[in-house]
């Protein structure tokens, strides 16, 4: 039954990404404009709640922020509530501490009757104790990866793809001109939705993603291929997550003190390196980085940010509990948000879009 809400608290979580100021405008106007009700905006994602670090959202903060990158509340992704960090011990190991008594009392303090939670997978399980301690939440589902469970698409996936798109386009003028081999390596963590999309939209002769371990041989006899019948040169877009069939995850760095310990990075170079010197054709690598999840984002973002955000207050204005914002077969719509807590949405092996990129011979670095 729809319920009376009248102060909702909003939190940005995990890593950045275009769009999520596009969720933060709809939620807020919708809350006040159409309810009546008074929106708190909760700096730095959980660790807002655990240090009571709240302040309310009017119509004048939200104005002009559509177009804005990043999140105006802040976000973080080192806390959980259930596993938060106070230190080390004598011997130098992690010290974690439950503190979601704290995040309850900072709710009840500021009289917060709902929350909504703006993140990803990690975001899904940091909320999920919160939800069911008996605290009313809605999540939307955010992440350049597009790698949340239940859900066709995340906002940011785009502008993160046009992002990467964009650099494989300019890429293919460098390697054209000196024949060589460009590997460009994006996001996407476990899941290859960039890289495909990206490689796809950028015409990349190679596409690695980490649901489809490669072999070293295919793409070295590959490359070889084009360079001996007249293209003289190859672009491989590269998911940080990707892998050699005999090999494992190339990590950048570990630290224990995060809700996710291993950072990927690094298999381009390792790629590139491993191809120069099978094949003695010059290759060289970018890694975008941090660039995909910066800037403008894209006006499909914006549209559909601001579609999830309005469509979260609806949901909670209607008595829906702990429940997260979806988008399927191009329908609004919502799930457990349980249901997404700590999963990841990989690229199946039988999605039409690897059976499009390899009816135009597009390699992926395997036998197929």
């Amino acid at each position: 039954m729809p319920t009376t809400i009248q102060r909702v608290g909003v939190l940005t979580g995990g890593g950045d990404c275009p769009g999520i100021n596009a969720v933060i405008r709809a939620v807020t106007k919708t809350a006040i404009y159409r309810y009546k009700a008074r929106v708190f905006g909760i700096e730095d994602g959980f660790l807002g709640l655990v240090e009571n670090r709240i302040g309310e959202l009017t119509s004048m903060h939200v104005s002009g922020i559509l177009t804005r990158g990043g999140t105006i509340l802040g976000t973080n992704n080192r806390c959980n509530p259930t596993r938060y960090y106070t230190g080390d011990d004598k011997d130098g190991k992690p010290i974690f501490t439950n503190v979601i008594d704290r995040c309850l009392e900072t709710i009840e303090a500021n009289r917060l009757d709902a929350l909504i939670v703006i993140g990803g997978d990690g975001t899904m399980s940091c909320a999920a104790p919160i939800a069911e301690a008996g605290v009313d939440c809605i999540a939307v589902p955010k992440t350049i990866d597009n790698d949340v469970v239940g859900t066709d698409i995340t906002f940011g996936f785009l502008t993160a793809v046009s992002t990467a798109t964009d650099a494989l386009d300019r890429l293919h003028s460098t390697a054209m001109s000196h024949h060589r081999v460009m590997v460009c390596e994006v996001m996407g963590r476990n899941a290859g939705w960039i890289a495909l999309h990206a490689g796809l939209a950028s015409g990349s002769d190679v596409i690695l993603i980490p649901e489809i371990p490669y072999r070293i041989e295919t793409i070295c006899e590959f490359v070889e291929r084009r360079m001996h019948r007249g293209w003289g040169f190859s672009i491989i877009a590269c998911a940080e997550g990707a892998r050699a069939v005999d090999g494992q995850q190339v990590v950048a760095d570990v630290d224990p003190t995060k809700p996710e310990p291993v950072r990927l990075g690094g298999v381009g170079q390792c790629l590139a390196q491993e191809i120069a010197q099978r094949t003695q054709i010059e290759a060289r690598t970018t890694v975008l980085g941090y660039i995909q999840r910066s800037g403008t984002p894209t006006a499909a973002d914006r549209v559909l940010a601001t579609q999830f955000g309005h469509h979260a207050v609806e949901l909670m204005m209607s008595g829906a509990r702990n429940r997260m914002v979806v988008m399927r077969d191009g329908q609004l719509g919502d799930i457990d948000l349980r249901c997404a807590a700590g999963k990841q949405r990989l690229v199946s092996l039988d999605d039409p879009l690897l059976a499009a990129a390899r009816a135009v011979r597009t390699c992926f670095g395997d036998n197929a």
